[in-house]
């Protein structure tokens, strides 16, 4: 039974290595497609563009909201992000299960538009390990990582929106759970209604040849 690829979208705190665990799996294992963001934030060291994100002007990234060229678009820490279109669109067709890395308000909007989509909320094991991976990142000043510990106070209020939670302590664990809960879910019943309508129609044909 061949499937359409499945949206995966993957939220959680800043600095709760939602990045570093999505390029494992794409490593990891072979049918996994990475879509990658538009953000209108500065690159951080070591980020590439096209790789990292589409790094736009303000003006380039509403020109592309008008266009309709994005699945979705949200605003944060006064940036915009937002997930192009086409690529996207592109890979699912293809049978690849495409990774969307967000945040809350974009991963609820795809969830509005593609009600088959699997939503995860990637978490550290504490509010402690949290507060210290951001610091070890060295690429933000202490202004900026209690704006990042803010707003996931108020990221923690949406997990229940989520299908599941990704506890992101021992990489190769979490990367393996992952990949499992995603495989899991092509055999979901609202991603299969066209199997079971067609087995369903295969069933009363024989039961109209016994009577």
């Amino acid at each position: 039974m061949k499937h359409e690829g499945t949206l995966i979208v993957v939220s959680g705190f800043s600095g709760a290595g939602k990045g570093t665990l999505m390029k494992e799996l794409v490593k990891t294992y072979n049918n996994y497609a990475l879509s990658v963001s538009m953000t209108t934030r500065n690159p951080r060291p070591g980020e590439v563009e096209g790789e990292s994100y589409f790094f736009v002007t303000k003006e380039e990234f509403e020109d592309q909201i008008e266009k309709n060229g994005l699945l979705e678009h949200a605003c944060y820490c006064e940036n915009y992000y937002g997930t192009p279109r086409s690529y996207v669109e592109k890979q699912v067709k293809q049978g690849k299960d495409v990774i969307l890395e967000i945040e809350i308000q974009g991963a609820l909007k795809i969830k509005e538009k593609y009600p088959t989509a699997v939503l995860l909320f990637v978490m550290p094991p504490s509010a402690k390990e949290l507060r210290r991976r951001l610091i070890g990142r060295g690429t933000e000043t202490v202004e900026v990582i209690d704006k990042r510990l803010s707003r996931a106070c108020e990221e923690a209020e949406g997990i229940e929106e989520y299908d599941y939670i990704i506890i992101n302590d021992k990489l190769e664990e979490c990367v393996c759970q992952l990949h499992e809960i995603i495989r899991a879910a092509h055999y979901t019943i609202p991603r299969n209604t066209e199997f079971i309508e067609k087995i369903r129609g295969e069933l009363k044909e024989f039961a109209k040849g016994e009577k």
